[in-house]
């Protein structure tokens, strides 16, 4: 187990880069505590396979480096850095029994045997694979073999992280919720370092303790899942975190008012020192901009969307479109409606990133 420190690490697949669109990754300063239950979350090409390969050694930095408890590994190779790797698909030995494929980086290491089969009881106990073990691999379906993978990477104790690679995708629907819990109850139990990456944010939400939402081969923001629900630092983590995702609008603001075309809006902050020239835009969750019977801003329908618990509504408001909470109780007559926004959840955004706004 480790602490893993990047300290100004960037890569390019490209040779010479001279601006930052050419790096896949761009540079960034972190640390990844101990014992922490980490999640990579972005959409494809942003960067998370390419972060993940850098700790492993499959990669190795354009510039900056990575360090395990202090120790400069950036140029260790992935057989030297104590790191398990579970990858998208499946990696087993399929004429091996269940037992044997579990066992098999234990006596990789000379472990003696005794060791050896209390601690693959251990991991097949916590992923269920009791019942399984004398069974050739090859004969079990794509769920048993991912676990069987998540196990040669759970089984070894003495390792530095575990790294997971989109690892539920060949799950079935139904077990996903499963696997993902009795990961987080095994990372509870193991107290390893587990960075886990996922394009899926109900992954990423419900196993991390900590998220770091990647956008462009960047970190755009890093914390709970309720901090980046609440309080997104940049509109992309707004749109991406949130079904549906936060609303952002083009906007005017001076001081506690903010203009989205012919409509006012009240901020309960002050933004005099916005920088000058910068593209502005309010950030409102649908589920603090809701329809009312009563007075609010005038907004015109153009679909409803009833999800069975919830209902949501597709409106615009002068140009710009955006979803709002449809309560059960009101009433949708025609096109005309109104809508309360509440300004104590309304952020603002200069260029992408969110502005404090004065007291």
């Amino acid at each position: 187990m480790a602490r893993i420190d990047f300290v100004d690490l960037a890569h390019a697949y490209r040779p010479n880069p001279t601006t930052e669109a050419d790096y896949a990754l761009k540079a960034m300063t972190t640390t990844w505590r101990q014992g922490g239950a980490y999640a990579l979350l972005g959409p494809s090409g942003c960067g998370k396979t390419t972060l993940l390969n850098i700790i492993s050694g499959l990669v190795t930095p354009s510039h900056g480096s990575v360090r395990f408890d202090g120790v400069d590994v950036t140029r260790l190779p992935t057989e030297k850095r104590n790191i398990a790797q579970v990858f998208q698909f499946p990696v087993i030995y399929d004429t091996m029994s269940v037992y044997d494929n579990l066992a098999f980086p234990l006596r990789n290491r000379k472990l003696p045997e005794r060791e050896v089969d209390a601690r693959v009881r251990e991991i097949a106990g916590l992923l269920d694979l009791d019942g399984d073990l004398k069974r050739r691999a090859r004969g079990l379906g794509a769920d048993a073999k991912q676990k069987i993978s998540l196990g040669r990477g759970l089984v070894r104790p003495d390792v530095a992280a575990i790294l997971f690679d989109e690892p539920l995708t060949v799950i079935d629907p139904a077990l996903k919720w499963e696997l993902r819990s009795k990961l987080k109850a095994i990372h509870r139990k193991l107290d390893i370092t587990m960075i886990y990456v996922t394009h899926d944010q109900t992954e990423a939400l419900t196993f991390a303790d900590t998220v770091v939402v990647m956008y462009d081969g960047g970190m755009v923001q890093s914390g709970r899942p309720d901090e980046l629900f609440d309080r997104p630092e940049h509109t992309f983590v707004g749109h991406f975190i949130g079904s549906p995702g936060m609303n952002v609008l083009a906007a005017e603001v001076t001081g506690r008012t903010a203009r989205v075309g012919s409509a006012t809006i009240g901020l309960v902050h002050g933004y005099d020192r916005l920088p000058a020239g910068a593209r502005i835009e309010l950030g409102v969750r649908p589920e603090h901009a809701v329809m009312t019977a009563g007075e609010g801003l005038p907004v015109t329908v153009e679909r409803i969307d009833d999800l069975g618990r919830v209902r949501y509504a597709r409106v615009r408001l002068g140009d710009a479109r955006l979803s709002v909470l449809a309560p059960r109780g009101i009433a949708i007559d025609g096109s005309a409606a109104r809508i309360a926004v509440d300004p104590a959840r309304i952020h603002v955004y200069a260029d992408s990133r969110r502005v404090a706004g004065e007291n």
